[in-house]
């Protein structure tokens, strides 16, 4: 994959990033190995609990960038549950899956959703925010397609772990803001706990409820130690943000 040019337009920065985007997700594979790494099962099982217990009614629910397999379980949802992403191979596996019991449809959450107003009682975004180039706009059209008091969850890799805070205390720029990692040509908007919940409060949800996976840390040998109980105490410092916000005010004027 090539490092995207430097000097690029807005509008040519945001195709470079889905077009880097498609051809590493694509078929699906690397999400397919999410679902059994522990630091992701943690993940995914936190986001859907959230959903679960805190969808209410008999709305539907959508899942952006659902990948093979995606989160939900459509017979813990309080409603039909619609399945989404940009791969087709993706979707075809998701909806093997779940027995057919879900709804799949193909779109780029880039360009918009291709959803009425008010359509969908719960949305879940894993892993998806950090992957674009205008996130503001993302949350803005996930306000629109929630009906008055839905509920959204999103997850993505906190800017600000534990480790990271020590690594720019010395000078260090961890993998987020490296310029020379690979996880940055993908990865293009990081957040820290603080600024989700900006971001999302500018789309015109109110945060209600902030988790994280666990608290890791690398040993010098390279092992590494996890806590579920300091994600539970202070789920700033793990290294997954799990965020549930309820479709309150209507969106905010797009403000420099």
């Amino acid at each position: 994959m090539a490092e995207p040019p430097t000097g690029m337009s807005s509008h040519r920065a945001q195709a470079h990033g889905r077009h880097a985007n498609h051809r590493r997700y694509h078929d699906g594979a690397e999400v397919d190995g999410y679902v059994d790494d522990p630091y992701h099962r943690v993940r995914r099982a936190v986001a859907a609990r959230l959903v679960t217990e805190g969808v209410s009614g008999g709305g539907p629910v959508l899942e952006l960038g659902c990948g093979p397999r995606g989160m939900l379980d459509p017979a813990a949802v309080p409603g039909p549950l619609v399945l989404a992403d940009m791969a087709e191979a993706a979707l075809g596996t998701a909806r093997a899956v779940t027995g057919g019991r879900a709804l799949p449809v193909c779109l780029d959450a880039t360009r918009g959703l291709p959803f009425r107003a008010g359509s969908f009682a719960g949305l879940l975004a894993g892993a998806l925010i950090e992957h674009v180039y205008d996130p503001l706009a993302l949350l803005r059209e996930c306000h629109r397609v929630l009906a008055p008091d839905g509920l959204l969850v999103l997850t993505t890799p906190n800017l600000a772990p534990v480790q990271d805070r020590l690594a720019f205390l010395a000078g260090r720029a961890p993998r987020q803001v490296d310029p020379l990692h690979p996880y940055l040509w993908l990865h293009i908007r990081p957040f820290t706990a603080s600024l989700l919940r900006r971001t999302l409060r500018r789309a015109g949800f109110t945060p209600v409820a902030l988790r994280s996976n666990e608290v890791g840390w690398r040993l010098p040998g390279g092992r590494w130690v996890a806590s579920r109980r300091l994600a539970r105490a202070a789920p700033g410092l793990g290294g997954s943000l799990i965020c549930a916000a309820r479709r309150q005010a209507p969106p905010a004027a797009n403000r420099a």
